[in-house]
């Protein structure tokens, strides 16, 4: 199969330069300057998205949020940004992930190889799981309360597929990046401390029961 990817920047050679990039390894690309550009390149149907966060005029930031409007694609942003809190307000705008420019292009592309090879595995899956209260369908990607879906976004129910999967297992977040992404050299672990505090959030509106246990200087696991 060959994927399509849509990369989004305002710089004109780094487009070039990535586009010629990925075009070598085997993927088709368009390209887009600005978040108008971006949002109409969805006509395309890109299987994965590249998104800088300091485009003119609609920055990546909104128009991650709106992409998420339309299509559920994995969105990896590209950021010169390195505040945490620049990094927070991409995860909770939709994205599920972010390499810091400058960036090595073979991890760029381990990447996004990542991504995809997640995207296929969550289509071979049909599988209900219940945990307490709660109904996690893995196939549909969706996580039931009695008759009340509670909505997770794509990294966040990657990571509880992960976890229930392997019920009782403790796992530092070292390793929840890596089998999330199947690459961890560079890759900011960080990230998954905001999304399991965003899960733990989701799930304690609709229960005082806690579904993953932090067991401290360890990592995490699931209880239910």
């Amino acid at each position: 199969m060959q994927y399509r990817l849509l990369i989004a920047d305002d710089d004109p050679d780094i487009c070039a330069m990535l586009k010629d990039f990925f075009e070598m390894s085997g993927y088709l690309v368009e390209t887009a300057h600005t978040g108008v550009e971006t949002l109409e390149a969805l006509k395309g149907n890109p299987d994965l998205i590249l998104l800088d966060i300091n485009m003119p005029e609609m920055d990546g930031i909104t128009v991650c949020k709106r992409i998420r409007n339309q299509v559920n694609v994995p969105i990896v942003f590209l950021t010169a940004k390195i505040e945490e809190q620049d990094r927070v307000n991409g995860l909770m705008a939709g994205g599920d992930d972010y390499i810091m420019k400058p960036f090595s292009m073979d991890e760029l592309l381990a990447r996004v190889a990542a991504h995809l090879r997640r995207e296929e595995r969550g289509r071979d899956k049909k599988q209900l799981k219940t945990a307490g209260e709660f109904l996690i369908n893995l196939y549909d990607r969706k996580v039931f309360a009695g008759e009340k879906e509670i909505v997770f976004t794509r990294t966040e129910f990657d990571i509880i597929e992960f976890l229930c999967s392997n019920k009782g297992r403790i796992f530092d977040k070292e390793t929840i990046y890596e089998r999330l992404w199947g690459f961890d050299k560079d890759g900011d672990s960080a990230i998954i401390t905001e999304h399991i505090r965003r899960i733990r959030s989701k799930f304690a509106r609709e229960s005082d029961v806690n579904v993953i246990e932090t067991v401290w200087g360890v990592g995490y696991r699931w209880v239910l």
